[in-house]
């Protein structure tokens, strides 16, 4: 067979190379494209509080696989695109159905036009990581991650309908954290990535203490499991923007500094 151009990794020597696929990482995968999938499925059947769920728990999937795959050097470039497709399903199309299916469907054009700019966005998000993957400062994502994106959502759905409220009265409300959470994803805004954690590395009393006093008044603030992850994933969505406020506070004033 001629190949045009430079020849990919699976064709070598003129022949298809066969390459086995770790079970292992991937089955995890593949279960986060399940409750991805099955949200959209349980928001078709009008059951919204389970599809809120199904995202969530693609989520803590989703930051599974990865880990099992590091942890027992299992990483492939067939994971890394199968993760990459699951989250698609489950972090970009599934939150975008189910709250248009909950709450935007009755606004015509600006409900379907809301949850087609976060499917979008959340495309594009992905489309971005998987090329700047290798040049980025890790401490930082560019951009909302898809799947905090997909929190807000989510968490906003299952708090919505923990309340049992009817779900149109919140529309407006849903409406602008659709795309807020979208057009969020594709900002050169930074948030932390947490992955310059070192849990072995000592650290100070008072950041225990701080810990304690921050969970303390969570549960203060509330004691709903839904409004509690909704609350914690809006913070982790507006934390960019209030760090890159300080940073723009705190930069030094050039034109100052030279006319002194």
């Amino acid at each position: 067979m001629n190949y045009p151009g430079p020849k990919p990794k699976w064709l070598a020597g003129g022949r298809i190379r066969r390459t086995g696929i770790y079970w292992l990482p991937n089955a995890i995968t593949t279960m986060a494209l399940f409750s991805g999938f099955y949200a959209i499925v349980q928001a078709m059947n009008g059951r919204f509080e389970l599809a809120a769920i199904g995202i969530l728990v693609a989520m803590v999937l989703d930051g599974m696989d990865g880990r099992v795959a590091r942890w027992t050097h299992t990483q492939s470039p067939f994971g890394a695109e199968l993760d990459s497709l699951s989250d698609m399903v489950s972090f970009g199309a599934a939150p975008a159905l189910v709250i248009y299916e909950f709450m935007l469907k009755g606004m015509g054009k600006l409900g379907w036009v809301a949850a087609f700019v976060y499917c979008a966005c959340a495309a594009l998000r992905l489309a971005r990581f998987n090329t700047n993957i290798d040049v980025v400062d890790k401490r930082y994502f560019q951009g909302l991650p898809s799947p905090a994106a997909a929190g807000i959502l989510s968490g906003f759905i299952w708090t919505v309908e923990s309340f049992q409220v009817p779900p149109l009265e919140w529309r407006w409300l849903g409406w602008g954290l659709a795309l807020f959470a979208g057009l969020t994803m594709v900002t050169s805004i930074k948030f932390w990535s947490g992955k310059d954690i070192n849990l072995r590395r000592s650290v100070p009393f008072w950041v225990i203490v701080a810990i304690a006093l921050f969970m303390v008044a969570l549960l203060q603030v509330t004691s709903n499991l839904p409004e509690l992850l909704f609350f914690l994933f809006l913070t982790y969505g507006l934390s960019g923007y209030i760090m890159w406020l300080v940073r723009y506070f705190r930069r030094p004033d050039t034109n100052g500094d030279a006319q002194g």
